[in-house]
């Protein structure tokens, strides 16, 4: 069994920042991708930024310059800095990985439960 936890979410005013983290725990050989979605209310779920085992980065243009991932693999996790955070970041925010339980399985995809992430003065 591979759990997700998502932790660092909460109320914050406009301009100021926020640490989500999230800690992959479990069986777990090998994780690939680490990445942070988001979803607010009436919307899809999108992709906020993601890092590679490679430490590769990807992120969306709504966030470029002001959120910064990353990941310790020794921790078996994944960090998201949020600064500048503005009335739109408002959102659950999802932690995504995909790993492999053990060597000889294929990668699948976990998902966290999802932090509250409120931006508002």
């Amino acid at each position: 069994q591979v759990q997700l936890v998502e932790s660092g979410g909460g109320l914050v005013q406009p301009g100021g920042s926020l640490r989500l983290s999230c800690a992959a725990s479990g069986t777990i050989f090998n994780i690939n991708a680490m990445g942070w979605y988001r979803q607010a209310p009436g919307k899809e779920r999108e992709l906020v930024a993601d890092i590679s085992s490679g430490g590769s980065t990807n992120y969306a243009d709504s966030v470029k310059g002001r959120f910064t991932i990353s990941r310790d693999d020794a921790k078996n996790t994944a960090y998201l800095q949020m600064n500048s955070l503005k009335p739109e970041d408002t959102a659950v925010y999802y932690c995504n990985a995909l790993l492999r339980r053990y060597y000889r399985d294929g990668y699948d995809n976990y998902w966290g439960q999802g932090t509250q992430v409120t931006v508002s003065s």
